[in-house]
């Protein structure tokens, strides 16, 4: 087996949450193109056919399946779909994400709690269900945010939070399945990425904050999903309970 065999994914089965969104698409795209099957899933079902195209236009077989991450039964029945379709569950991209931009003094109960009902709550339960299934040398990635390593100057006070826990649980879950069940589960912390902007960010804030961007541009969603494809891959195989900054350098300014 060369280097670059150790990328591939042939023969293994992934499921991408919140699919319908650039990020989702792209990331079922690469797995594809890897070699795995794929199962995309996200809220709503009709959004989700440029993720199953991008898969089938790689010959590899896509399944769409409807779910809300928030509730754990729904990411149980999610992953036994997809063992009633595939058999198996080798990789998890654990993608599915909401944002908030309120000030925490005006921010209410229940748009804190949303947040962290999706993003720290739900991809528990969803790393969890697949957690039961995986078999030794299955891959779990979550995806953080650079914004669980440090601030841009506008208020981000749920999604971060929210993005920082998952970090913790990346590193807990990491130990507690490795040694007994063989399973690596890593993080990623994206930074600005051009098709995948949050609300808030306007060309004025990147011309007033550009020297944070180290080298000097946005990154490109295929470059988050090659780092996806390293962590799921053999070719990461001794990585686990890491998180990588994917952020041409945001973090270190």
């Amino acid at each position: 087996m060369t280097i670059l065999d150790k990328f591939r994914l042939d023969g293994r089965v992934a499921i991408v949450a919140d699919a319908e969104t650039a990020t989702g698409v792209t990331f079922a795209a690469a797995l594809a193109q890897a070699g795995a099957d794929v199962v995309v899933a996200g809220r709503n079902a009709g959004n989700l056919d440029n993720a199953a195209h991008a898969v089938r236009s790689a010959d590899r077989k896509a399944v769409t399946i409807e779910f809300d991450i928030t509730d754990p039964k729904a990411c149980t029945a999610l992953v036994n779909s997809t063992i009633d379709e595939f058999g198996r569950v080798d990789i998890l991209a654990n993608n599915a994400e909401v944002g908030s931009t309120s000030a925490a003094i005006g921010e209410n109960v229940a748009q804190f709690k949303a947040v962290l009902d999706t993003n720290l709550n739900g991809a528990y339960w969803l790393a969890r269900a697949c957690g039961r299934v995986m078999q030794p040398g299955s891959s779990i990635v979550n995806v953080s945010s650079v914004l669980a390593i440090t601030t841009t100057g506008l208020p981000h006070a749920a999604f971060s939070a929210s993005k920082s826990a998952l970090i913790g649980l990346t590193r807990d879950l990491a130990q507690q399945w490795g040694t007994r069940k063989g399973i690596r589960v890593n993080a990623i912390a994206p930074g600005f990425f051009s098709r995948a902007i949050g609300s808030g960010y306007t060309d004025s804030y990147f011309e007033k904050n550009s020297h944070r961007l180290v080298l000097g541009r946005t990154g490109h969603l295929d470059e988050l999903a090659s780092t996806l494809i390293w962590l799921a891959s053999d070719a990461g195989g001794y990585l686990t309970g890491q998180t990588l900054a994917v952020d041409g350098g945001v973090s270190i300014t």
